[in-house]
């Protein structure tokens, strides 16, 4: 499957698509079922948080890919921060906070705390920060998330760059030390919030 697998860099075109991809990927994650508790809003909810993300930081802060399948549909994207870029400009987050608002609505403190906790405990070497990667769960397990991790990590490798991601699933913790990450630290968001798992990779 890897073989017809294409990784592409996203461009301003690709916003709308992309977050819908990841809100379904994330439909189900600890945090975003924290955040939003309804389904109908997180359905509504999620992919304008990542739009507004997308379009405000990420694109211009690093590297957004996104894994095509054989027939040229989009199957999984993964959101990179490039080194010293993790952290989000005042105007990135002046244009991002209208959609953000409408996006959480009644939860949009909730948000901004979730927010303000994983950059408390975000490093300060340089590394590459992997701050999303999901892929429509039509497709999950046919080798689009390893396609996408990879075609980061050996750009890592050949720079000499560590790698960094908060990792909100146990279950992924796994998934992540196969590619070299290790947990370094364990992020538990205020008021009954889930824990995250700071995980961490040295380059090869």
């Amino acid at each position: 499957m890897s073989r017809t697998i294409d990784v592409r860099s996203a461009h301003r075109t690709d916003v709308a698509p992309l977050s819908r991809t990841l809100a379904r990927a994330f439909h189900d994650d600890p945090v975003m079922t924290w955040l939003w508790s309804r389904e109908d809003k997180r359905a509504y909810g999620l992919p304008r948080f990542f739009a507004a993300m997308t379009r405000h930081h990420h694109l211009a802060a690093g590297g957004v890919d996104i894994a095509y399948d054989a027939a040229g549909a989009m199957a999984g994207v993964a959101l990179w921060n490039r080194p010293g870029r993790w952290e989000h400009s005042t105007l990135s987050e002046l244009r991002m906070l209208p959609t953000l608002i409408s996006g959480f609505g009644t939860r949009i403190l909730a948000g901004k705390a979730v927010g303000d906790t994983l950059a408390r405990s975000h490093p300060c070497e340089p590394h590459w920060y992997l701050a999303a990667i999901g892929s429509d769960p039509q497709v999950r397990g046919a080798g689009y998330g390893r396609a996408l991790m990879q075609h980061r990590l050996d750009q890592c490798d050949a720079d000499q760059h560590p790698a960094y991601l908060e990792s909100s699933h146990p279950d992924n913790v796994p998934y992540y030390e196969r590619f070299g990450f290790e947990v370094v630290n364990r992020v538990a968001l205020a008021d009954g919030g889930p824990t995250l798992w700071a995980m961490w990779r040295h380059p090869r």
